[in-house]
């Protein structure tokens, strides 16, 4: 199916799938250089379909249909793009679903938009990565080799090609941080963490819920499963979360 096209006024073009149906409404956020067409995303847009739930699925400027280069992006770009897409292309609250990155991203959000969210997913979130992980990792040279020419290449375990990773990213990563202050998130999340996950630690999900406010919040650890969390018990899991959050926000049915 062709994507459609989100044109904002200051010229960016976001790639997106929407399906129609009840709420609440399912959006998922992908991960650092991912697109749309994941595995995940795409399991869920069917299953939304079958039990009609909307469901929105995009990709961020610098990724897969979406106008812009990936390397001129940041957090706030992308958390823009997204809040973007939640503003013009969803009606009523909304279940975030966030892979890795993109469940920083769905914790901007709710910081955002806390009236738009009907619970939150956490698939492998990976908040703060650009400073707990990418610059924390930097020893001495690369960061003086980041600052003198703007941007570093990092091998990447899922591509051939490396990352680019700039100096506007870690830079502006600061200004989007969620673990150093604050983080009152009103509304159901499940966290759902691999025990095999290479990339980020069960500890980041561990100081997620330890860090956030929140009356009803759950995190899992899945033994064996990585950081792609993707096979069909992790998206069984993953579709019985929001099963359970939809549950959760519809309220009790009559007897």
């Amino acid at each position: 199916m062709d994507h459609a096209t989100l044109a904002t006024p200051d010229g960016r073009r976001i790639a997106y799938h929407r399906s129609a149906g009840a709420g609440p409404g399912i959006v998922f956020l992908g991960g650092f250089r991912s697109d749309m067409t994941g595995t995940k995303a795409v399991f869920l847009e069917d299953w939304a379909r079958a039990r009609g739930r909307a469901f929105l699925r995009l990709d961020y400027t610098g990724h897969g249909a979406s106008s812009g280069r990936f390397e001129d992006g940041c957090i706030g770009d992308w958390a823009r793009d997204a809040a973007d897409a939640v503003a013009a292309l969803t009606e009523g609250s909304q279940i975030l679903v966030g892979s890795s990155m993109g469940g920083w991203i769905a914790l901007l959000l709710a910081r955002r938009m806390p009236e738009r969210v009907a619970g939150l997913i956490g698939i492998a979130a990976a908040p703060d990565f650009t400073e707990d992980g990418i610059w924390a990792a930097m020893d001495n040279a690369t960061r003086r080799r980041l600052a003198k020419d703007g941007r570093i290449e990092t091998p990447s375990a899922y591509s051939d090609e490396p990352y680019p990773i700039t100096a506007r990213l870690i830079e502006d990563g600061r200004h989007n941080l969620v673990l150093r202050s604050a983080l009152n998130l009103p509304f159901p999340v499940r966290l759902l963490q691999g025990m095999a996950d290479a990339d980020v630690s069960p500890e980041v999900g561990l100081r997620l819920a330890e860090h956030a406010t929140c009356a009803d919040l759950r995190l899992t650890l899945v033994k064996g499963a990585d950081h792609r969390f993707s096979g069909p018990a992790e998206l069984a899991l993953i579709a019985a979360s929001i099963d359970e959050l939809a549950g959760v926000s519809e309220g009790p049915e009559a007897d």
